[in-house]
C-alpha cells in the first residue's frame, strides 16, 4: 500500500482507481470518526466530502466535522449518560473527542468547543494522514461506489448525516424504503460586545461548575420579569415563520424543537423549558427572575454567544425584532441567524444488521445521524463503532459484537438495531436507554452504579479490539 500525500483533495472521478480498502461518504462527525478508527488499525480509507464544492443549507465552510447547531458536547457530570459516552469514546482514542477537548471553552458542567478550531484540527489530521485519500464532490448514486475488492465489493459507509443530498437519498430508497425525516432548527449567535452587561450577568445554574479561578460562571443570563416574558411570547407567537414544504408535514425532533413549536403547547411552556429560571439569581433584585435566557460562549475570546435552547424557524427580520425584546439584547448584533433544515434518517431496526450494514446489500454500512441517533457525541459514537466493526471484519473475517446495552455506545446501538420498527424515532443518549437489570430504580446510588457497570462492561468489550493491533 502506497503512502498517499493529502495536500490537496482529489477529483471524485479518480475514485475508481483508489487503493483504499474502505470508502466513506461524508466527512462529518460520524464519517471523520469512522475513518480515524479504521486508519488507527491500519485500514486505508477514501473519504468523500461534497463541501465546499456543494454546500448544504446549514454548513458554512468546507472543513470536516463542522458543527452547525450547538457548540456543546453535553454534560461533563461524572454521573451523566453523555459523560459515560464520552469516556467510552476516550478509551477508543476518538479523534472527535480529542479535538473537542483541545478546543474546549468554559461552559460550567458542559463541554463546549470553539467550533472553528475544532473542525480545523480534524480536517488537518485526516487530510495529512498517509492512509487517508480525500475526495471532493457529490455522490449522486451509491452504485458509483461499488468497487471490487479481493472478496466481493469494498465496504462503503454512508455517513452523510441529516442533510443527505436528495439524489443520493433517492438512489437508496429502493433498498431502505420510504425516506423518514424530521425538521431541525439552529439557534442564533450574537456578538458578545453587543450584549448589555448592565442587565445580563454571568452565572451558572445553581453555580454548578464554578471554580475559584472562575467564580462568576460561564453563562450570560438575560433575566425577565413576568411582564417582559408576556410581551416576548406575544411577539414570538405573532412573528412570521419559515414554512415547511407543502408536501411534508413538519416533524420536529423532541430534543431540538424550535421555540415556536414549544410555545404552541401553551404560554408558560418556555418558562418551564429553555427559559426556566431555576438556580438563577438576578443580582439587581437578589431574587429569581420569572424567566431567563442563557447565552453560552462560542469562542475563547467571548466574542460570540449562542442563545441556549433557542432553535428557531422565524424569518430573519423577525428574529432581530423578537430577540431584541430580550432584556440585555436590545442592541444585539447577530453573527448567525437561526434557521430550519430537514433531517433524514432510515428505519434502522428493519434494515440494518448487527454491524449497521444493510441486510440486502451487506457491503453498504450506515453511520451517524442517518441511522437514528441524535447529537454530536451520539453520531460520533456510531461512526466509531462502524469503523471498528469494519476493521474487525477485514482482519478477522467475522462480525464484531456490539458492546453490551449496559454501556453507553451499546445502548445507542440497541436503540438503532432493536427499536420499534413501526414508529422509529431518533434518540439522544440518556439513562432511559440503559437497562437497570439488577440495579434498583429507586437506589440512591443508581447512577454511580450504572456508570461503574458501564465502564467495566465496555472495557471487557474493548478487549476484543486489542487483538487487531
Amino acid at each position: 500500500m502506497e503512502n498517499i500525500s493529502q495536500n490537496t483533495p482529489q477529483n471524485l472521478q479518480a475514485l475508481k482507481n483508489t487503493k483504499a480498502q474502505v470508502i466513506i461518504v461524508g466527512a462529518g462527525l460520524a464519517g471523520s470518526e469512522c475513518a480515524w478508527q479504521l486508519v488507527q488499525r491500519g485500514i486505508s480509507v477514501a473519504l468523500i466530502e461534497q463541501r465546499p464544492q456543494k454546500k448544504s443549507e446549514a454548513h458554512k465552510t468546507g472543513n470536516f466535522a463542522e458543527l452547525v447547531c450547538s457548540n456543546s458536547f453535553k454534560s461533563t457530570d461524572s454521573e451523566s449518560a453523555p459523560q459515560l459516552l464520552k469516556s467510552e469514546l476516550h478509551s477508543l482514542n476518538s479523534l472527535v473527542l480529542e479535538s473537542a477537548q483541545a478546543a474546549s471553552l468554559p461552559a460550567g458542567q458542559s463541554m463546549a468547543v470553539d467550533r472553528e478550531k475544532f473542525s480545523a484540527s480534524i480536517t488537518s489530521k485526516l487530510k495529512n494522514h498517509p492512509l487517508v485519500e480525500c475526495y471532493e464532490g457529490e455522490v449522486t448514486h451509491f452504485e458509483e461506489l461499488s468497487l471490487p475488492a479481493e472478496q466481493g465489493l469494498k465496504p462503503v459507509v454512508i455517513a452523510t448525516g441529516p442533510l443527505t443530498s436528495q439524489s443520493l437519498a433517492q438512489s437508496l430508497m429502493p433498498h431502505v424504503g420510504e425516506k423518514l425525516y424530521f425538521y431541525d432548527a439552529i439557534a442564533p449567535i450574537v456578538s458578545g460586545e453587543s450584549v448589555n452587561r448592565e442587565i445580563a450577568f454571568l452565572q451558572n445554574r445553581r453555580d454548578k461548575g464554578t471554580t475559584e479561578a472562575n467564580p462568576d460562571g460561564d453563562y450570560l443570563n438575560c433575566p425577565m420579569s413576568k411582564e417582559e416574558y408576556d410581551r416576548f411570547i406575544e411577539a414570538l407567537g405573532a412573528a412570521e415563520k419559515v414554512p415547511a414544504h407543502d408536501f411534508e408535514k413538519a416533524i420536529y425532533f423532541q430534543g431540538c424543537q424550535p421555540i415556536e413549536a414549544l410555545l404552541e403547547r401553551g404560554p408558560k411552556t418556555l418558562a418551564f423549558g429553555p427559559m426556566k429560571p431555576v438556580g438563577i439569581t438576578d443580582p439587581r433584585t437578589g431574587k429569581m427572575p420569572y424567566a431567563v435566557v442563557q447565552l453560552r460562549m462560542e469562542d475563547t475570546e467571548g466574542r460570540a454567544w449562542n442563545l441556549v435552547g433557542f432553535q428557531t424557524k422565524l424569518k430573519y427580520p423577525e428574529q432581530e425584532k423578537v430577540f431584541r425584546l430580550i432584556p440585555g439584547l436590545e442592541k444585539a448584533q447577530f453573527y448567525r441567524m437561526g434557521s430550519l433544515h430537514r433531517n433524514t434518517f432510515i428505519n434502522s431496526p428493519a434494515l440494518l444488521g448487527s454491524n449497521l450494514q444493510l441486510k440486502k446489500l451487506p457491503h453498504l454500512y450506515f453511520a451517524g445521524q442517518i441511522t437514528g441517533v441524535e447529537g454530536y457525541i451520539e453520531s460520533t459514537a456510531v461512526g466509531a463503532f462502524v469503523g471498528t466493526a469494519i476493521a474487525f471484519r477485514l482482519k478477522r473475517g467475522s462480525d464484531l459484537l456490539p458492546p453490551p446495552a449496559t454501556t453507553a455506545i451499546g445502548s445507542l446501538l440497541n436503540h438503532v438495531l432493536n427499536g420499534k420498527i413501526k414508529n422509529f424515532q431518533p434518540m439522544n443518549i440518556n439513562w432511559g436507554l440503559v437497562p437497570l437489570n439488577e440495579i434498583n430504580e429507586r437506589d440512591k446510588e443508581k447512577k454511580p452504579k450504572l456508570v461503574e457497570r458501564g465502564k467495566r462492561n465496555f472495557s471487557h468489550w474493548k478487549a476484543l479490539l486489542e487483538t487487531l493491533n
